[in-house]
Order: structure tokens, then sequence, then C-alpha cells
């Protein structure tokens, strides 16, 4: 089986093109960047996110045309390809691709406006909730018990 799910932030905008031929078919290339798990502070340099080549075709290219920007936070489901090819030097390259089969949106329309230009909204402008005590944990309120679906 080959499957991949993968969520991560678009670092440009997709490129898209059409094939040339009969039936004209969209293709979307983007570069999805994937934080890796586990990172530390103090990391020597050491890169802390995975850059994966994505291509959509057809209606998952036409999709990713329309809506995706640089900066958004999606999840896309696919498979592994893998292929080469010789460059113009007459060396081997070899490509790895996930191939699009979904898209999905994993924030809303306003944290990915904020987050277009890369990274992460600061602090003081992240939304808080008003019942919210030093320690950035919510209070509730005595006697609630009986309210909650579980115990």
């Amino acid at each position: 089986m080959n499957k991949v799910i993968l969520m991560g932030r678009l670092t440009r905008d997709p490129e898209i093109r059409y094939s040339q031929n009969d039936q004209s078919m969209a293709i979307a290339r983007y570069t999805l960047a994937v934080d890796r798990r586990g990172r530390r502070d103090g990391n020597d340099g050491q890169q802390t996110a995975d850059f994966i080549s994505c291509t959509a075709f057809r209606q998952q290219a036409e999709f990713a045309e329309r809506y995706l920007r640089k900066g958004m936070k999606i999840a896309i489901v696919g498979r592994i390809q893998t292929g080469s090819y010789t460059n113009r030097d007459g060396q081997r390259v070899y490509t790895t691709d996930v191939i699009v089969e979904d898209h999905e949106f994993c924030e809303s329309k306003a944290a990915s406006a904020a987050n277009s230009g890369g990274g992460f909204a600061p602090m003081d402008q992240r939304p808080s909730p008003d019942n919210a005590i030093s320690d950035g944990f919510m209070n509730i309120p005595d006697g609630i018990d009986e309210e909650l679906p579980f115990n």
C-alpha cells in the first residue's frame, strides 16, 4: 500500500500548467513545509522541517489554483512516486514527489491570512479566552460536574 498523509504550510503559491494535448489537463506543483516532531531549541542550525514536493492533477490542480496560497496550512492525502531523468549535463537525477489525491484546509481563512507571510502571528495578536487565568488555562466554575457528559 502506498498512502501518504501530510500536514504543513505551502512555501509558495502553486505553479499551474496545462498539458498540450487534445484534452487539456491542469497540473499543479508546490512545496509543502512539514515540521519535524521533537524539534528542540538549540538544534545547532539543523533543519526543523522537511520540504516535500507535491503534484496535483485535474480537479485537484484546479482546486490548488483557485484556493491555495503561500503560507496556508493544509493537509494532503496522496501517494509517493519516484522517478529519474538525465539532465543536460548527462547526470542521472532521481526524484521523489507526492501525487496529491485530496486537499483539506487546516485553519480558518483569517488564521491563514495572518500566516500568509510565513511564520505565526505574534502572541499579543492571538485571541485569548475571556476567562483565562495567568497560566493560560480556563477557569471552570464549581458545581459544573453535573453538566459534563463524562466524569
